[in-house]
């Protein structure tokens, strides 16, 4: 911790707070009176105001030579076996994950920075308590892509002025690049982003200045970060323009965050949607959203990231991976067709798969910005056509909702933000779908297709029945778990009157 949390560095992330911090705040305050606008009238659309910019012929900057190829891109937390599994997995980019998969107990936030320190530096080793040691291989590796908190979340730890807690997302930033972007430089890369929930090209102006104040105090040439930001609320999808307009000489792409951009589609307009497996990216108002995305992107020089492939292979079931595999090549198939320059995978086997597609797609090329999409005219009535979405709401829908909800919060709140759940990898996005689906079922009365009302007392039915599965499968293991309290906070998010905006923050208070 000694060597993260250096005067220095505690120093210049205060700055940051110093300058930026107010500002955060009141853009989180007009999110709120954007979102009660949007419940009063059911509606968003593009902004009048922007549209010089949506209509002009820039173009963001090349990319570095290390951020040229993304064709497959690796996601994780940064804790230390998978900061070393990621960096050995053949991936072009790794997500170094300090959000969604990753719980911010103060050890994860600090230990995080020690990993990915050593990271940045080709030190870092790991032996497990069973004896196995972890080192990096020959390489070569990824280009790390850093992906910090989002706006919304606060860091308790670190304080300011007459206690206030610090912003997440300029810890995790200040923290990692006072630490690693001369570094980085020197090793011919650089100090790159991944930016989450944004909801208005506002809080990318924010970053932008962040990012300049940031490198001048430190020395650096403005434009020498670079950040792909994810497009995974509802509004964003309205300013895809904008924020990249925003961001200028630091922009390098955008990313279909799928699973936020649904839990955000939910709670802006309180919609009903099927099973959260039956709403897959061919449903039109996913379709009309990655089209413009990529559309988006190549019309202005950068580049489209697809989304994940969750599936977790099993080196038992081979039946359970042919029908897995199956469905992730069919999505990246998809996503390599439509013109994305690249998409996420979350475990190591699924590079080969990734990286395979995406091969025959680009031939020679390290990307696909040279196919414009003239073709695609998205309107807002499009990204809004949710009631176009095939599926239904199923008694095992309900069922697999909860079950997921209990068991990623539960670990969540050991530490562990990454989740392998019956072979998918599930992360705060994934719970957030799950819980507010169930909120919402609920208070439209939703029947399924079998006929079952679902109500907060088969939801509490439910939990029993979840419950005593895994005080079997725990045995003597369950009183030293925390289920009992991950219950409290499902019923908190998902029974509750009141919708709350993030399950995450409530989540905070019940962490070291």
């Amino acid at each position: 911790m000694t060597e993260i949390l250096t005067p220095e560095a505690r120093e210049f992330v205060a700055d940051l707070h110093r300058h930026f911090a107010a500002r955060r705040d009141e853009l989180l305050a007009l999110r709120a009176l954007r979102r009660a606008e949007a419940a009063r009238t059911g509606r968003l659309d593009f902004l009048p105001e922007t549209v010089d910019v949506r209509e002009g012929a820039w173009t963001v900057p090349a990319a570095p030579a290390d951020l040229t190829d993304r064709r497959v891109e690796i996601t994780g937390p940064t804790e230390r076996k998978m900061t070393i599994n990621a960096m050995n997995s053949g991936a072009k980019v790794w997500l170094a994950d300090l959000e969604d998969a990753n719980t911010p107990h103060w050890a994860n936030v600090i230990g995080g920075q020690v990993n990915l320190y050593e990271a940045v530096r080709r030190t870092i080793t790991f032996d497990s308590p069973e004896g196995k040691h972890y080192e990096l291989g020959p390489g070569p590796y990824p280009t790390i892509v850093v992906r910090p908190r989002g706006w919304h979340l606060d860091e308790r730890h670190l304080t300011w002025g007459d206690g206030t807690p610090g912003v997440g997302a300029l810890v995790d930033f200040g923290l990692y690049f006072f630490h690693n972007a001369q570094e980085l430089i020197e090793r011919g890369s650089g100090p790159y982003f991944y930016l989450p929930k944004m909801e208005s090209h506002l809080e990318a102006r924010l970053w932008n200045d962040v990012f300049n104040y940031a490198q001048d105090h430190l020395g650096i040439p403005r434009g020498t970060i670079r950040a792909t930001v994810l497009i995974e609320t509802i509004p964003a999808a309205f300013e895809m323009d904008e924020i990249l307009h925003e961001l200028r000489d630091h922009a390098s792409g955008l990313n279909a965050g799928r699973w936020d951009y649904l839990f955000s589609v939910i709670k802006y307009f309180r919609v009903t949607l099927p099973d959260r497996a039956a709403v897959t990216m061919t449903a039109p108002f996913m379709r009309a959203y990655t089209e413009l995305l990529v559309a988006t992107c190549h019309r202005r020089g950068a580049f489209a990231m697809g989304g994940m492939a969750a599936f977790i292979p099993s080196r038992r079931d081979p039946e359970v991976n042919a029908v897995a595999i199956g469905k992730v090549r069919e999505d990246k198939e998809r996503e390599a067709r439509d013109g994305f320059d690249g998409s996420w995978v979350a475990h190591p086997d699924l590079v080969p798969v990734c990286k395979e597609i995406f091969d025959a797609a680009l031939g020679e090329s390290p990307n696909q910005l040279s196919r414009q999409r003239p073709d695609v005219a998205v309107t807002a009535d499009d990204l809004l056509d949710v009631a176009a979405t095939p599926g239904s709401v199923t008694d095992a829908g309900v069922r697999g909702n909860v079950e997921v909800a209990l068991r990623y919060l539960e670990a969540w709140l050991r530490g562990n933000g990454a989740v392998g759940i019956h072979h998918l990898m599930e992360d705060a996005a994934t719970a957030e779908i799950s819980r507010s689906q169930i909120w919402q079922w609920i208070h439209r009365g939703v029947r399924t297709e079998e006929g079952t009302p679902i109500t907060s007392e088969l939801v509490r039915r439910l939990e029993d029945e979840v419950l005593a599965e895994v005080r079997e499968q725990l045995g003597d293991g369950y009183p030293g778990s925390r289920f009992d309290d991950a219950r409290v906070l499902f019923e908190r998010v998902a029974l509750a009157d009141d919708f709350a905006d993030f399950l995450t923050v409530p989540a905070y208070e019940l962490i070291d």
